[in-house]
């Protein structure tokens, strides 16, 4: 196993170019300033890089279960319109990633959704942008929904129930405001029943594993004892399902370190430490226009990431670069791996038809809801 493991990282290592981009600027970064190596430990927040992985093994166990086979295939059976599946989807997307991260939601209800297009007429590339929509207005509200909340919860110190009610007006605005585009750019026509393959049975014993240690581990995370909880999980699958260690998308978590690592280079260039240390003097007007802005030019992780180095860790910082998961697809690196499976070229362009008027109302909505709630 450790060698098929060995081999999949290897493998993602020329693959993802997204982890090949950010290895090239820690490197150029680096040779400007060799003796910054010896911080690439300190650089890298340990307690949020377990807190993904247990999600990301967790998510993968269920997955390994064969329940979201089962469940794929029941919600096939059961609607039979456009518009009501369209709906059922954007809301399954927006509910799963509230409790997985919004990326791992999409692993999920993209390839489900891929399947459909053996259904007769259904647009399945207009599906799966408002997915990647649904993810990122979902997963906002709680610490676990998306990376850059994993980061602020960690780097706040509140608890789950504080950070989640702070985010409630956000999401609840965004999701209506998705929930009704979504009703007017479907039609209410009928779509063919499909002949499904048979399925998997579903492995109780695993499942039931996986639903308990997710309680554990959140209870870990929340108690500060994230090691713990991660040990915990590994053990658990270790016993039941061992090759879900080798099947989750380890990438990920080396783009995140790379990223912890690249951001840290950044802002200890000499040019740039006056022009970060500024930011705390921004007004809130101000800070929350940057956290937007740079969502969009650089991703909303590493924005955070930026952010946390100089700003307190705020509910006006976490709206931002939430918000700043919609407008262009680099926004999010949700955005990225729904287009990518998606396998259209032309969804591009037309992801961003629907994602920069989003991101617009969601900004004026987010502005507003702070004005109220501050």
């Amino acid at each position: 196993m450790v060698k098929t493991l060995f081999y999949r990282v290897l493998r993602g290592l020329f693959h993802d170019r997204l982890l090949q981009a950010l290895l090239l600027v820690g490197v150029v970064l680096t040779a400007l300033h060799p003796a910054a190596v010896r911080t690439f430990p300190a650089a890298v927040d340990w307690p949020t890089i377990m807190t993904l992985l247990g999600l990301l093994l967790l998510t993968k166990g269920v997955e390994s279960s064969g329940f979201f086979d089962l469940l794929g295939r029941a919600m096939i059976r059961r609607l039979h319109r456009e518009r009501p599946l369209a709906l059922f989807l954007v809301a399954a997307a927006a509910l799963l990633s509230t409790f997985m991260t919004n990326d791992v939601a999409l692993f999920i209800v993209v390839p489900l959704t891929i399947t459909l297009k053996k259904l007769s007429a259904l647009p399945v590339t207009r599906l799966i942008i408002f997915e990647a929509l649904a993810v990122n207005a979902g997963s906002l509200l709680t610490p676990i929904g998306n990376p850059q909340n994993i980061l602020l919860w960690n780097r706040a110190g509140v608890s789950f129930a504080a950070f989640t009610g702070q985010m409630l007006p956000l999401m609840a605005v965004s999701m209506a405001l998705l929930l009704a585009l979504t009703w007017f750019s479907f039609r209410a026509r009928p779509i063919k029943a499909v002949q499904l393959p048979e399925g998997v049975a579903c492995r109780k014993p695993l499942l039931m594993t996986c639903a308990v240690l997710y309680g554990v581990f959140l209870v870990s995370v929340e108690l500060g004892a994230t090691g713990y909880g991660l040990l915990a999980v590994l053990v658990g699958l270790l016993l039941l399902a061992r090759r879900v260690l080798v099947q989750i998308d380890w990438g990920l978590i080396l783009v995140f370190i790379a990223m912890f690592i690249d951001i840290r280079l950044l802002v200890d260039l000499p040019p740039l430490r006056p022009l970060i240390a500024q930011l705390a003097h921004l007004p809130e007007s101000g800070l929350y226009l940057l956290g937007i802005g740079l969502s969009q030019l650089i991703s909303n992780v590493p924005a955070t990431i930026l952010l946390m180095n100089a700003v307190p860790s705020t509910a006006l910082v976490a709206y931002a670069v939430n918000i700043g998961g919609f407008g262009l697809a680099i926004g999010s690196l949700a955005n990225l791996i729904a287009l990518r499976m998606a396998g259209d070229r032309r969804i591009w362009l037309r992801f961003h038809l629907y994602s920069l008027p989003f991101l617009l109302v969601s900004a004026l909505a987010g502005w507003g809801l702070l004005a109220l709630t501050g």
